[in-house]
């Protein structure tokens, strides 16, 4: 029997307030949390609470033969939760029918999958999974990507985390000839299966649903299902968008409730089902396999990672962000792990684009301006991520480190001229270069906190 795989995507960034050159070392709180809530509310308003209520509404008049998929990104559930507490209890009860799959993704919606150099990836999804299972008892054994991305070298990470299965965009550029309505797997490791996205149908839903000028306007549910039912001896189709498209994209005046609401009815009339995710993984053999050297995305004509990483700009926000990796991950401080996180977000890359530049999208004046805000705010990060670091070690770990990275100086050094160098001299230099500098940056830190102890006190004295 052929299934229908409808999945939705939900995220929602933590957008930037203006943060000019002067705030850097003064305003360590860099988000606009009036604009924020008004947008999470907005949507939840016209579609996550709308939307929930119809896809229960689907599941109980079906008797449960409805199904349907979702990844929110921890982002997005953060504010759902500090704002409109309501959408979580509705998903709740979404999850209770048994009907619903809660897939995994990364935490902050970022492109920390391609990064190789470090585990920032695994601990973001891993942080996902928690949160998914906390919230909602669903331990998720399927993988979304932010924005869809996929390619060959993400698919063994993918793997080794226990995943199953992970979604992927049908790009013409990676499907050539096949069709995307098969389960396949991926060439670089066969154990993961892939659902690729039937770009077409699922942006007839999407995008086309309210032109007029379109050839197949109006689309009605009894229409759609013949369309799937062309090639009834394909596996599945993949319908993958956001849940914006109810209700916001489309909003709720063009009918796209009641399609939705017509459609299980219209699918089983054709001899349709409804599968999760998880459900068409194990139920369906591979038909072959795909490979993806280069990196896909769901976004634009594209498919690439252009809208995000094309230019200049862009790329130096993106190096800047993750060479801060190593130094973040050694911090225990709790707003300093939460900001990281909502700087991640691929949203801010996306604003800073100049080939799908959208004013009525992006919160800035122009991509520059994107990029100007966000390195500010990135500069103001690193001070704080540095002073944390120097702040919270002790002499001795710093004495040991010193000692450490002089070390395999003088060994660089000593290779670089061909000299043999004994390991007694070696460390006995090194010991007193290391006390020496150690010494140093103690006395640099006891200054900086009687400098600090003085303001307080300027401070407190001119109140």
């Amino acid at each position: 029997m052929k299934s229908i795989c409808l999945y939705f995507q939900i995220h929602q960034p933590f957008r930037l307030k203006r943060y000019r050159f002067f705030n850097i070392g003064a305003d360590h709180h860099y988000f606009d949390d009036a604009n924020n809530e008004a947008i999470i509310k907005r949507i939840a308003k016209n579609s996550y609470i709308p939307a929930n209520n119809a896809m229960l509404q689907m599941i109980k008049e079906s008797n449960g033969e409805f199904k349907v998929a979702y990844s929110i990104s921890g982002l997005a559930l953060e504010q759902l939760e500090h704002y409109c507490p309501e959408v979580i209890d509705s998903f709740k009860k979404l999850a209770k029918t048994g009907c619903v799959e809660f897939l995994a993704e990364t935490y902050a919606h970022s492109f920390a999958s391609l990064r190789k150099e470090n585990k920032e990836f695994e601990k973001q999804v891993e942080a996902h999974s928690k949160k998914i299972e906390s919230l909602f008892g669903q331990k998720p054994t399927v993988f979304r990507n932010s924005e869809l991305l996929f390619c060959d070298d993400i698919v063994d990470r993918v793997a080794n985390m226990g995943f199953a299965g992970m979604l992927a965009e049908g790009a013409p550029q990676i499907l050539d000839w096949k069709s995307p309505n098969y389960v396949y797997c991926s060439t670089a490791n066969q154990r993961v299966k892939l659902l690729l996205k039937n770009c077409g149908m699922s942006d007839d839903i999407a995008y086309r649903f309210s032109d007029w000028g379109w050839r197949e306007f109006p689309l009605t549910a009894d229409k759609f299902a013949n369309w799937i039912m062309n090639n009834p001896d394909e596996q599945v189709v993949n319908l993958f968008m956001n849940y914006e498209v109810l209700g916001e994209i489309q909003n709720a005046n063009t009918g796209i409730f009641d399609f939705f609401k017509a459609l299980p009815n219209a699918a089983k009339n054709r001899g349709i089902r409804f599968a999760t995710p998880s459900e068409v993984i194990n139920n369906n053999m591979p038909t072959g396999q795909i490979s993806v050297p280069h990196p896909t995305t769901w976004a634009n004509a594209t498919k690439d990672l252009s809208p995000w990483l094309a230019n200049t700009i862009q790329n130096e926000a993106f190096n800047k962000l993750y060479a801060l990796t190593d130094k973040v991950n050694r911090c225990s401080d709790k707003q300093i792990i939460d900001d990281w996180y909502k700087l991640q977000s691929t949203d801010h890359l996306y604003y800073m684009s100049t080939s799908f530049y959208n004013q009525s999208f992006c919160p800035y004046d122009s991509p520059y301006d994107a990029f100007i805000n966000y390195m500010n705010v990135l500069s103001d990060f690193n001070k704080r991520v540095d002073s944390f670091f120097t702040a919270d070690i002790s002499e001795e770990e710093l004495n040991s480190l010193v000692k450490e990275k002089l070390a395999l100086e003088a060994e660089l050094a000593a290779l670089k001229s061909g000299k043999k160098v004994s390991k007694t001299e070696t460390k006995s230099e090194t010991t007193k270069k290391a006390t020496k500098e150690t010494k140093k940056v103690v006395e640099e830190k006891k200054v900086a906190k009687e400098t600090e102890a003085k303001k307080k006190t300027k401070k407190t004295n001119s109140k």
